[in-house]
């Protein structure tokens, strides 16, 4: 999955600087001039860190951030700003922004946060996969073992779950073996787990 920086800044000369500073260490950006305009491309697949400067013309940064949370997105927010001031940083990182920097900033504190920002961002998209693979697994159970699944789930014991399903102990045994192989799990806690995705 290919990451890149997405730049929202209005000052050409900031925007240039930041392009071609990190275009230069190998990072993938998108540029663009205003809150607006990075909404108005908006894609829900993309994937990576926004650079947002706090004051624009126009939509502001944490303007941008919330309308942005609004549409579902998850991808990392690092805020870059001019005019830090404590309020304004204590509500960029209360709208989840991974960190806040002053202008000029030094390099290496940008390429750290944007760094920190793509690993909480592969981190998330793992946790999206697993959860998306568990569904799946999950779909892939027949009505039977999905109501043994939930009786194990609740803490129920093969010999409890047999008459309350009205079938033999041993029936409840083989369901429970094929639903925890199909499931690929080797015990009840890990069970619970991938339960859990389904709700």
């Amino acid at each position: 999955m290919a990451l890149t920086v997405f730049i929202v800044d209005d000052d050409p000369s900031v925007r240039d600087a930041l392009g071609l500073l990190l275009g230069v260490r190998g990072y993938r950006t998108a540029v663009f001039s205003s809150g607006e305009a990075l909404l108005q491309a908006w894609q829900p697949e993309w994937a990576g860190c926004l650079l947002i400067d706090i004051r624009m013309g126009g939509m502001d940064g944490l303007e941008v951030q919330k309308r942005l949370a609004e549409i579902g997105n998850r991808i990392p927010v690092v805020i870059v700003t001019g005019h830090g001031d404590v309020s304004t940083a204590r509500a960029a990182f209360k709208a989840n922004a991974i960190d806040f920097l002053e202008k000029p900033f030094d390099d290496a504190k940008l390429v750290a946060a944007i760094e920190e920002a793509f690993s909480c961002e592969r981190r998330q998209r793992e946790e999206l996969q697993q959860r998306e693979d568990g569904r799946n697994l999950l779909r892939e159970l027949t009505p039977r073992e999905r109501e043994v699944m939930r009786l194990v789930v609740l803490g129920r014991h093969n010999r409890e779950i047999a008459p309350e399903l009205g079938i033999s102990v041993r029936t409840v045994e083989v369901h429970k073996a094929r639903l925890m192989s199909k499931l690929g799990v080797g015990n009840v806690a890990d069970l619970v787990r991938i339960s859990m995705l389904g709700e």
